[in-house]
């Protein structure tokens, strides 16, 4: 199975937080920079956060429509502005993009005739009965 950009992607950063103040300051943003992200960013889905308050750790997950997509957060000003906080906080951070490999049935077990990606549009089955 080859992945394809154009198919869907998922953007997961992490954020290891030296303490808890850290780790307010980079949920605030997230819920912050979200908001400006949905109103400029072309082909952005969703987002969320997830939180370790033992580890102090934060991994935001967005997903989005495709690979260009992603390049439209450089549209955002509050996240351009934010990139720049984490390295002044002592926050290590680390992310990755996940690219689209095809419909579960055809990637776990082989199938024969995937169905399309669930961010793809599909007509209406049932509004044509």
């Amino acid at each position: 199975m080859t992945p394809d950009p154009d198919k869907g992607q998922v953007m997961i950063t992490r954020f290891e937080c030296p303490h808890w103040r850290a780790m307010l300051t980079i949920l605030f943003l997230h819920r912050r920079i979200k908001r400006q992200v949905a109103q400029r960013a072309t082909g952005y889905l969703g987002a969320t956060t997830l939180r370790s308050w033992r580890t102090r750790t934060v991994l935001s997950v967005s997903l989005w429509r495709d690979l260009d997509s992603v390049y439209s957060m450089g549209e955002v000003p509050r996240h351009i502005h934010a990139a720049r906080l984490p390295h002044r906080l002592g926050i290590n951070t680390r992310a990755g993009v996940f690219c689209y490999a095809g419909d579960w049935r055809q990637v776990m077990f082989g199938a024969d005739e995937p169905k399309p990606s669930p961010l793809e549009e599909q007509p209406d089955e049932t509004a044509e009965r």
